[in-house]
């Protein structure tokens, strides 16, 4: 007769481990565990809220035909009928492009200066002499735009040191109204934002590279890399995150040429030989919008490039974080 042989149930293992199943606290739960920094973080989120987020019941402005004497409540729903005259505005190409170039040139002549200025920074051995250059650097941004307009009008004026200087030198023979000529006006738009902007902007790339392990420098000493080596195989591969967040940004910014320094610089839109140079989305928002009292037009000109900079910066981010790199969301 054959013998039945013990077999241990199937539902039984001697070698599997017990799964133990952590629960994750509930969002209310974790919210009421950090009740001190969410109410550090009230006033931050009311202002936003308020300045930021209420304002937007005004673009459907842009979709009426309103009127400051009838009011919201009689403003009649057009549809996209401002949207349409703004695409078939005889200025529309031109301020598109002015838009386009100047933001552009912005761009590729202001974006580096900021991460040249910190990595030479970060190269300067005496504290007391880069301390001393950062404050200079940095204190035009805390200077308003008028101020900064009349600085340059009296620098660059007939009898301000520009002339007086090119003149003693014999580079020109007599005193230029640089204020007052189309061709150097998106130069001096370009040089006078590099100058208020770099010295604040270096301060976000020299907190980047004060994060950066000082082992890999003295590595590189023992290598024997030299300052330019170490430059380009440490300081810059190790910001590269923070350059391409802020790339990002600007990339979702193309459309934003600037409103205060074209509007002062061009004394309040009245120096009407800069008016083809100087027309922006911005200033035509202005110009149309509230001088022209074209309230509904001028706010769909503004919910244009609000979209179409929201669709940038969606683009850029997308774009980074296909090629790996660092992201926004």
């Amino acid at each position: 007769m054959a013998r039945k042989t013990a077999s241990l149930p199937s539902t039984v293992s001697s070698h599997e481990p017990h799964a133990l199943t952590v629960r994750r606290p509930s969002f209310l739960r974790r919210l009421l565990q950090q009740w001190d920094l969410q109410l550090m973080l009230l006033p931050a989120l009311a202002t936003l809220l308020l300045f930021s987020y209420a304002p937007m019941w005004g673009i459907s402005l842009s979709f009426m035909d309103y009127s400051i004497y009838k009011g919201l409540g009689d403003a009649p729903w057009v549809g996209f009928k401002h949207f349409s005259m703004l695409f078939h505005a005889i200025e529309f190409p031109r301020v598109m492009a002015n838009t386009i170039a100047l933001s552009l040139l912005k761009f590729a002549f202001g974006f580096p200066v900021p991460i040249l200025l910190a990595v030479m920074l970060n190269e300067v051995r005496s504290n007391a002499f880069k301390r001393t250059v950062q404050t200079i650097t940095y204190m035009p941004n805390f200077i308003s735009w008028v101020v900064a307009a009349g600085f340059v009008f009296t620098l660059l004026s007939r009898d301000g040191l520009i002339n007086a200087l090119l003149v003693s030198l014999h580079i020109l023979e007599q005193p230029v109204d640089f204020m007052l000529q189309p061709q150097y006006f998106w130069p001096v738009l370009i040089l006078t934002g590099i100058w208020k902007g770099a010295g604040f902007g270096a301060i976000i790339y020299l907190a980047a590279i004060s994060n950066i392990d000082p082992s890999l420098y003295e590595a590189a000493d023992i290598d024997g890399a030299g300052r330019f080596r170490k430059i380009f195989a440490i300081t810059l591969p190790s910001i590269q995150g923070v350059v391409v967040i802020l790339l990002i940004l600007s990339i979702g910014n193309i459309l934003n040429a600037g409103f205060d320094d074209i509007f002062l610089l061009t004394n309040n839109m009245r120096n009407y030989s800069l008016t083809d140079v100087a027309n922006t989305i911005d200033i035509y928002v202005f110009r149309e919008g509230i001088m022209n009292r074209r309230y509904s037009y001028g706010t769909a000109a503004g919910l244009f490039k609000g979209v179409a900079n929201a669709i940038l910066l969606t683009t850029a981010n997308f774009v980074a974080g296909r090629l790996g790199r660092s992201t926004l969301w």
